[in-house]
C-alpha cells in the first residue's frame, strides 16, 4: 500500500474517528484505526470501532497502491497533528523498514522532511463495522438533524444507572422528526420538518446514546452541510447514519423511554415574555454567587411592575439581586430553579425572545422560543427552604 495525502486531511479525519477508539481496549486491535486505500477511486477511509460506537470517514488522496492496514490510533494522531503542512506519503512496503521490523508490519510516514515508522497490525484482525443490508434506509434532512441534536443533547442524563435517559429518543414520522431528552429534572423536545417518505413504516422510534450523537454532531459540523439527506438504517439493537463517504454506527439503548408528552402541562395560569439574551446575561451574573453555595436562583414575578427579579443568597458569602422587564399576564409568584438547568436550556432556545408558561411554585415550567424552531423546554422548580 502506498498513498500521498495532505497533512491536514489525514490529521482532521484521524481526530474525528479516533473518538471511537476505546481508552481501555478489550482487544489490542481496538486501539488501532483501520486505514483502507482504494487505487481505483483514490479514496482513503479511516475506521475506529469500540464494539459499541463505530466511525468511518473518507477523504481524497493519491493512492499509488491500494491496501488496508491497522495503525495505532493515539500514536498516529500525535504524530500527524504535529507534522508540518504539506504532502505526506504513507507506505507499508518502504525500503526504509529495518531488518528488526521484518517479522512485523510497519508503515512509514514521510512528510517533506524526515520520516516516521510506526508498527502496525493486519487489517484482517480489525472487526467489521455493522452493516444493515435488509433494512430500507430512511432519509433524514441534514439541517433538521443538526437542529434537533442542538436542541436536545444537552438535556440527556449522565447517570449510567438510568441507561435509557443517557440517550436522545428520536421519533421519525411522515413529515416530522421529534427529538426528546430528559434527565428526570428537565425535558427538551424539538420538532423539525422531514419531507422524506417513510415507505412501509408509519413511524419509527429509537433511543440513541448521547455519546454517539455528539460524535455525529461533530462530524456534521466538520463537513460543510449539504442538501444531501442522511440515510438512517435501523435494525434490532443497531442504528447507522450514512452520508457522502461518512458513516457512524451505534448500539441503541434498550428500555422503555418515558412517556414525556404526558409531563407537559396543557393549561397555564401565568405567561411571561422575556428578552432571552438579557435573561441569560443576568443569570450569568447571579450565577457567580449561586455557584458558591447551592446553585439556586429565586425568581420573583411582579405583574404590576411588569418585571421579574432574580436573586440569590449565599450564606457567609453574600447576596445579589437584579430586575429585568418582562411582559407578564397572571398573578405574582415566587419560584426557584437550579440555575444551571435554567441557563443551559435558555442558551439552546433559538430566538431573541422566550415565552415562559407556568402555574404554581412547584409545578413544571415550560420555556418556548417566540417564533422559529418548534422547541419545548421543561424545567422542574425546586422547593425553597425558609
Amino acid at each position: 500500500m502506498k498513498l500521498v495525502c495532505t497533512q491536514s486531511d489525514l490529521s482532521t479525519n484521524l481526530s474525528l474517528v479516533s473518538r471511537a477508539v476505546p481508552s481501555r481496549p478489550t482487544h489490542p486491535v481496538l486501539a488501532n484505526v483501520l486505514l483502507q486505500a482504494d487505487a481505483q477511486t483514490n479514496q482513503v477511509s479511516l475506521t475506529a470501532f469500540d464494539l459499541s460506537l463505530g466511525i468511518r470517514t473518507s477523504f481524497n488522496a493519491e493512492v499509488l497502491e491500494g491496501g488496508a492496514i491497522a495503525l495505532p490510533a493515539k500514536l498516529l494522531v500525535d504524530i500527524t497533528s504535529r507534522l508540518p503542512e504539506g504532502e505526506v506519503t504513507l507506505d507499508d512496503q518502504s525500503s526504509l523498514q529495518s531488518e528488526t521490523d521484518a517479522e512485523g508490519l510497519s508503515v512509514t510516514l514521510t512528510p517533506k522532511s524526515g520520516h516516521f515508522q510506526v508498527r502496525a497490525m493486519g487489517a484482517e484482525e480489525f472487526p467489521e463495522l455493522p452493516i444493515i443490508d435488509k433494512a430500507e434506509p430512511i432519509q433524514i434532512s441534514t439541517a433538521s438533524l443538526i437542529e434537533g441534536l442542538r436542541g436536545s443533547l444537552f438535556a440527556t442524563s449522565s447517570d449510567e444507572t438510568k441507561q435509557v435517559l443517557t440517550g436522545v429518543h428520536l421519533t421519525v414520522k411522515e413529515d416530522t422528526l421529534e427529538f426528546a431528552a430528559t434527565d428526570g429534572h428537565r425535558l427538551a423536545v424539538v420538532e423539525t420538518t422531514n419531507d422524506s417518505p417513510l415507505g412501509d413504516h408509519h413511524q419509527l422510534e429509537v433511543t440513541v446514546p448521547a455519546r454517539a450523537l455528539r460524535e455525529l454532531q461533530r462530524m456534521l459540523g466538520h463537513n460543510a452541510v449539504s442538501d444531501d439527506a442522511i440515510a438512517l438504517y435501523l435494525d434490532q439493537g443497531q442504528v447507522v447514519f450514512a452520508w457522502q463517504n461518512q458513516r457512524l454506527t451505534s448500539r441503541t439503548l434498550d428500555g422503555q423511554y418515558p412517556a414525556y408528552r404526558q409531563l407537559i402541562p396543557r393549561q397555564f395560569e401565568r405567561e411571561l415574555t422575556i428578552e432571552r439574551k438579557q435573561l441569560i446575561s443576568t443569570l450569568e451574573r447571579i450565577a457567580v454567587l449561586a455557584d458558591q453555595k447551592n446553585h439556586i436562583v429565586k425568581v420573583s414575578i411582579n405583574s404590576a411592575a411588569q418585571e421579574i427579579t432574580l436573586s440569590c443568597e449565599a450564606q457567609d458569602v453574600g447576596s445579589g439581586r437584579e430586575s429585568i422587564p418582562a411582559q407578564i399576564s397572571g398573578e405574582n409568584l415566587e419560584i426557584a430553579f437550579n440555575i444551571r438547568y435554567l441557563m443551559e436550556g435558555l442558551k439552546e432556545l433559538p430566538s431573541s425572545e422566550v415565552q415562559v408558561h407556568l402555574n404554581q411554585a412547584l409545578t413544571p415550567v415550560i420555556f418556548t422560543p417566540l417564533g422559529g424552531l418548534k422547541m419545548t423546554y421543561l424545567a422542574m422548580p425546586v422547593q425553597l427552604r425558609n
